[in-house]
């Protein structure tokens, strides 16, 4: 079978060398099939292969292929929903637990990078830039619950344009919060790495391998066009990629389109005045532009969204209105590079965790902060395969309300409601 080549971006345009995996053929037993190749399905992987579980990964496409390929490579701290959701749905003393493995999500993502050497321009600090006071106040009070709730300080409160000069070099916004605990990386080579490691952890991974069919066990069956994996355990992290495969935990995620520019190289003086620290950036707005330089001193900015399977009409172009938006002296600056594809969030915007049965595991819905607690995610599922399920049960406790309006309405139902928050976000 031909495989699909990574999305034509700028992180697969500078991935480091990388294998292609075998198509599954024939039969295969495992002791667990997991079924994606993206930060989830390698870190279980990883951990499952280090415990002496038979491990094999089966992936529809590449390693990295899906989001864990192409996001914007932002390091962050907890859940988009903000940690106060989560004590609403379990009380303090469980949000508080919640936090930690947030908190040990980022440990983990270093301490592979360092453990397996790989190579992903990994670069810690980020600011949460406010374009309009009242997102001063939000942020002043999410700093105050933080510290209170969560022991995080990790924090600095930044007021007036004048002072948000040193973590960005423009004067659109008028402060923000910086936080020394989050950061960013080149994701792709990120994911790569993880594959090295989990192959030699003694894990097999099979690329061009896409489930056309999982019977449900014990035991389980992935069944792909060339051969199948029979499996004590299925492990399910395909996320938005998953598709319809497996219709039970379909409605709990909604997969959203998001995009990236990557401008010509601007040279090392440059992009240090756009970004002196070298840090990650994203605003405060609802539908929000992030953004950071990369190694070779571009800007790699992204923003818009969509909720439809398709590419917006004319993506640089709304993509370079954003960036100038932002950083209005950049008029100069072509893009090299532009590039989209998509998240799965959920209505609530944490996690979805679950079972089906006794022996299928997912995790699933990051909602735009995956990079650090896919890793977790992982790890947490490979627990609860190896039967120390309480922090798996644990995060299975947050609620997930179903989207509304089934397969054929939810997408538009979604993008009425966005408009709304649009619409705040220029108030």
């Amino acid at each position: 079978m031909s495989r699909e080549p990574h999305v034509d971006s700028y992180f697969a345009a500078t991935a480091n060398d990388h294998p292609e995996y075998p198509e599954l053929a024939g039969e295969v037993s495992a002791d667990v099939c997991v079924i994606g190749a993206g930060y989830t399905g390698l870190s279980a992987a990883i951990c499952l292969a280090e415990r002496g579980y038979n491990v094999v990964v089966l992936e529809a496409r590449r390693v990295g292929w899906g989001a864990s390929g192409r996001n914007g490579g932002q390091v962050c701290t907890g859940f988009s929903s903000g940690m106060g959701v989560v004590q609403k749905a379990l009380g303090k003393t469980e949000a508080k637990k919640v936090f930690d493995i947030t908190e040990e999500a980022k440990a983990l993502l270093r301490d592979r990078v360092e453990r397996h050497k790989i190579d992903c321009d990994l670069h810690w600090g980020y600011f949460h830039a406010a374009t309009k006071k009242s997102h001063m106040g939000e942020l002043a009070s999410s700093q105050e619950m933080l510290a209170r709730d969560f022991a995080y300080d990790d924090t600095r409160l930044v007021k007036g344009r004048d002072a948000v000069a040193s973590y960005v070099g423009i004067k659109a916004y008028v402060g923000g919060l910086y936080e020394g605990g989050a950061g960013h990386l080149h994701p792709l080579n990120y994911c790569l790495g993880l594959a090295r490691a989990a192959e030699a952890a003694g894990a097999q991974i099979f690329e061009g391998s896409a489930v056309e069919r999982l019977e449900r066990g014990p035991p389980a069956r992935a069944v792909c066009a060339a051969g199948s994996v029979t499996a004590k355990f299925v492990v399910l992290a395909g996320n938005a990629s998953l598709g319809g495969l497996v219709p039970d935990i379909q409605g709990k995620v909604m997969p959203v389109g998001t995009y990236i520019a990557a401008t010509e190289v601007l040279g090392e003086n440059r992009a240090r005045s756009l970004i002196p620290n070298n840090i990650g950036v994203a605003d405060c707005n609802f539908v929000l532009n992030y953004y950071k330089r990369s190694a070779d001193h571009r800007m790699l900015f992204g923003g818009r969204v969509s909720y439809s399977t398709f590419m917006p009409p004319n993506l640089p172009k709304a993509l370079r209105h954003k960036m100038l938006e932002v950083f209005p002296d950049l008029g100069d600056v072509q893009f090299d590079y532009t590039w989209g594809g998509f998240v799965a969030i959920t209505m609530e915007r944490t996690p979805h965790f679950g079972r089906l049965g006794d022996n299928i595991y997912f995790a699933q819905g990051y909602s735009g902060q995956g990079v650090a607690m896919t890793g977790i995610a992982g790890k947490i599922l490979a627990e609860a395969i190896a039967g120390q399920a309480e922090r798996f049960d644990l995060l299975t406790r947050l609620p997930h309300t179903t989207f509304p309006g089934g397969r054929l309405f939810r997408t538009p139902t979604l993008a009425l409601a966005m408009l709304w928050y649009r619409m705040r976000d220029l108030l």
